[in-house]
């Protein structure tokens, strides 16, 4: 089945409300330019409110990897969601690292390679990778569809997990075309910036089961 995480949650009600729906995964965002940052003391109620199932990811841009791992720690986070040029200079684990990048061409496909080349070298395998819609000047969350015709058949070896413009009226067909590991979405079930509209993220959950169970059948 495709793993869901819905990103940028920002209160402990809306996480509660994300996994009774179904997502596997919340992200929690640390990136202070982002309309959906929070703080790691509400990081932590959120943690705090999740099931003992749901997994906990942050998601950090241009903070040193020593000091991701140690929030990571404090918080009792699953994974760390990065944005990074080169693989991290030291092991991440025991959290998942899944770098994410911001794609809009076959060029920026070739980078991923690239990356997972140089990680693997390092004997540090991504858990997953993250494609997002390229935006510039925006981290996630912007919006707009990442290239799915690109991505189709794209395969470097570890999960893949399709973000950017994604909604409940076309994750189906994001599915269909790309064939990811899991899917990650933010602003396509909001009310407003950093906040989840529960009928749509009960309708993303739904949708993304429903295309999940025609591929595997």
């Amino acid at each position: 089945m495709v793993r869901i995480k819905i990103c940028g949650v920002t209160t402990p009600e809306d996480a509660r409300f994300a996994a009774e729906a179904g997502a596997d995964a919340v992200g929690l965002n640390f990136y202070p330019q982002s309309p959906r940052f929070i703080s790691p003391q509400t990081a932590m109620s959120i943690v705090r409110a999740l099931p003992a199932f749901t997994s906990a990811v942050g998601v950090f841009v241009g903070m040193q990897i020593r000091q991701v791992c140690a929030t990571a720690f404090q918080l009792g986070l699953r994974g760390v969601q990065t944005y990074d040029e080169q693989p991290p200079s030291e092991d991440t684990f025991p959290f998942a690292h899944v770098p994410a990048f911001r794609v809009k061409d076959a060029t920026g496909l070739d980078h991923v390679r690239r990356f997972v080349e140089a990680a693997k070298s390092l004997g540090r395998v991504p858990s997953a990778i993250l494609i997002d819609s390229h935006v510039p000047g925006l981290m996630g969350g912007t919006g707009q569809a990442a290239p799915w015709e690109l991505l189709r058949g794209f395969d470097v070896g570890v999960p893949l997990i399709l973000a950017g413009g994604l909604t409940p009226e076309n994750v189906a067909e994001a599915i269909t075309l790309v064939r990811p590991w899991g899917v990650d979405v933010a602003s396509g079930v909001e009310s407003a910036p950093g906040r989840k509209d529960p009928e749509k993220v009960a309708l993303f959950v739904k949708n993304v089961q429903i295309a999940s169970a025609a591929l595997f059948t």
